[in-house]
């Protein structure tokens, strides 16, 4: 197994603001205000899917037909704001349902901290925690769309039951909750020690080569195993690892 020196050596060279740029945490970075900066990171998550380059150029065109204002796009959105915006699978429709469900969020519940942050403490202990909270929040979408939503909404928007990583929605918390300068710190209602790793295949394949993870299937329980491996490297902040071993997949 890789030792922690050598981890902590990939850390250096990998978690910093040389790398932001070409990855989907470089879009909410563009803003300044806490809940824009949650606002577009939510989105960008639910995007970061395929091509980096391809995604990365949907989503600019997504917030310039925001006008890069995305807390005030979300308390004001129409269907027909966004047109015939797609990715992949998403349809207008889906991100028109996603984004009718966020203004009801922002109106009359407080916002995405909140929505998850009720999720969390839902939960005394430490295990299982992290997946009630996303239970809660895919529960909070799932109630709310109307059966106008197609295959894309219920890809973006992953039920944990599952089984899946939840690649993307462990990203969108580590984005919200680890310290700069990569991350942003801006929910501080859980420890960054209960974060778990954003697991694609690029991470996936690192770890297996590194001895740290065994499981074959790339699902939470990969997820699982791989985050309590990197708690023996640092227990307070395992999810640091995550940009070095993903910037390392990428650039071998």
């Amino acid at each position: 197994m890789i030792t922690k020196e050598k981890m902590d050596e990939l850390v250096k060279k990998y978690e910093t603001e040389n790398f932001i740029s070409p990855d989907p945490i470089s879009i909410p970075h563009k803003f300044q205000d806490k809940k824009d900066i949650e606002i577009a990171g939510f989105i960008s998550s639910l995007v970061a899917y395929g091509s980096r380059k391809v995604f990365l150029k949907k989503l600019d065109e997504l917030f310039k037909i925001a006008n890069n204002e995305p807390l005030n796009f979300i308390l004001n959105f129409e269907p027909e704001m966004i047109g015939d915006f797609n990715y992949r699978f998403g349809k207008p429709k889906d991100f028109a349902e996603i984004f009718k469900i966020l203004r009801n969020l922002y109106e009359k519940d407080g916002g995405l901290e909140e929505l998850f942050k009720y999720g969390y403490g839902l939960t005394d202990t430490i295990d299982g925690r992290v997946e009630k909270m996303f239970e809660v929040v895919t529960d909070y979408f799932y109630s709310r769309v109307s059966k106008n939503a197609g295959q894309g909404f219920y890809f973006m928007i992953p039920d944990p039951r599952n089984g899946g990583a939840m690649k993307r929605m462990c990203m969108y918390l580590r984005w919200m909750v680890r310290k700069p300068p990569v991350d942003f710190g801006v929910w501080n209602f859980m420890p960054q020690s209960e974060l778990l790793i954003p697991l694609d295949v690029h991470v996936a394949r690192i770890s297996r080569e590194m001895g740290l993870l065994t499981r074959k299937q790339n699902d939470f329980k990969a997820v699982l195993e791989l985050t309590e491996n990197l708690k023996k490297f640092d227990a307070e902040d395992p999810a640091k690892y995550d940009f070095a071993m993903f910037g390392l997949g990428v650039n071998q």
